[in-house]
């Protein structure tokens, strides 16, 4: 039985939502094991758009197991938010279809607080993120004084670990950060308001896991973000907190790496990035406003405009590498319709030497220019088109030739916003 993952081959905000979303129409179980609610997957069911920054996208699938995963670090307040969302819209009116691992550490006020207030001191060298609380969560659970989801149904437990941990942070917080400190008893308060909501959904889902893949069960392993924001692998420090590559996968869901059978990256027809940090095809000109306007390039948590490049193919290839990915989809390709050529970048050039690998100091990436190879466009409108030899001729070689570039097989297309708009070439599940 094939398992599949799903994981960001680029920056993130390849269209990993819409992907699983279709996929997860074959999935018994989906799992989301990595990430906080900085990530917004967006799917688009008829006219309706929904984003989903928590709950893993096949949620709107009925008769489907949606697992938060002990790799996620879980806001419970957002999830509540969201949870509340999917019910008012007719989504998730089966309260079994969501479990949430009992090791999962949770996001806390004071993370935010401080996330926000560290960007900010920063200033010009910031690293550009949401302000979400991810990173300062994430430092939590390395330090070994994290709050996870069990430990809030013990009170004891709750209370000792709030307060110790508020001596350290407000601490921080009022002297390096000149920010308000927080009141413990305000912050356990507001725990236990929320835990009686979320009780129900707690579980040991590694356990869970095991078992369905006994049973012969199919899951399908949603990433967030994307393996360029991997904190050992991507372009650091200008990354995520949490390791967003396929092995963590088997980590943050409690299950055997032996149990990720097919990988599949998701990759845009061209590149993007939110945030700082570099980016070696980025367009700062007209064409780069118009694949961002074309693409709807504006981030689904925070509106923030994406920045906008070429297929890069030193980034696909590191990916490949890390990932040990076995196929690729393909996402915004009718973004690129109406231009009569398109670049892709197939190496870089620094000081006069060639570099076909991603280098892993930053600075040297940053002075790396791009050398780009130049193939025809195409005119035609293609989101309509459900084969592939269907497809304007260009478009066809421009796919076979990221598959030469890549030497993986692209076995999804999205050409469009919508779940009908994609070509499925090969189904993993079958």
């Amino acid at each position: 039985m094939s398992n599949v993952v799903i994981i960001g081959a680029q920056w993130g905000d390849e269209g990993k939502g819409k992907i699983v979303d279709i996929l997860a129409l074959d999935a018994d179980i989906i799992v989301r094991f990595q990430g906080g609610p900085n990530a917004g997957h967006t799917v688009v069911v008829g006219d309706e758009k929904i984003i989903l920054h928590q709950i893993p996208s096949g949620i709107l699938h009925r008769g489907k197991t949606c697992v938060i995963g002990n790799g996620v670090v879980l806001d419970i307040e957002t999830l509540m938010a969201e949870m509340q969302e999917l019910k008012s819209r007719g989504h998730f009116l089966d309260d079994a279809a969501l479990l949430i691992s009992e090791e999962t550490n949770l996001i806390m006020p004071y993370h935010k607080r401080i996330d926000i207030a560290r960007e900010a001191r920063k200033g010009k060298d910031k690293i550009g993120t949401t302000g979400r609380g991810i990173g300062p969560a994430y430092e939590d659970k390395a330090a070994r004084s994290g709050i996870r989801v069990v430990d809030i149904f013990d009170d004891e437990t709750l209370s000792y670990k709030i307060r110790l941990n508020l001596e350290e942070k407000n601490w921080y917080l009022r002297e390096y950060l000149k920010e308000q400190p927080f009141d413990a008893e305000e912050i356990i308060n507001l725990v236990k308001h929320y835990r009686a909501r979320i009780e129900q959904h707690v579980a040991n889902t590694s356990l869970f896991l095991s078992n369905a893949l006994k049973q012969g069960k199919k899951i399908l392993f949603e990433g967030a973000q994307g393996s360029m924001l991997d904190v050992d692998h991507g372009t650091y420090p200008f990354v995520t907190s949490s390791n967003t590559v396929a092995g963590q996968a088997a980590i943050g869901s409690g299950v055997g790496p032996n149990c990720l059978d097919t990988i599949i990256g998701i990759s845009k027809a061209y590149t993007t990035r939110v945030g700082s940090g570099p980016f070696p095809t980025e367009l700062n000109d007209e064409l780069g406003n118009y694949l961002r306007d074309k693409g709807g390039e504006y981030g689904a948590t925070t509106g923030r405009p994406r920045r906008c490049g070429w297929f890069d193919a030193v980034v696909a290839r590191h990916s490949i590498r890390v990932n040990g990915m076995t196929h690729l989809a393909l996402t915004k390709l009718d973004v690129l319709s109406g231009l009569k050529t398109i670049k892709v970048c197939t190496g870089y050039r620094y000081k006069n030497s060639a570099i076909t690998e991603m280098p892993a100091n930053f600075n040297v990436l940053e002075k790396c220019e791009p050398v780009y190879e130049e193939v025809p466009g195409w005119s035609e409108d293609i989101c309509a088109v459900q084969k592939i030899s269907d497809l304007p001729k260009t478009a066809q070689e421009y796919i076979r030739y990221i598959e030469k570039l890549t030497n993986i097989p692209v076995t999804i297309l999205s050409l469009g916003h919508r779940r009908s708009e994609a070509i499925l070439l090969k189904n993993p599940f079958h």
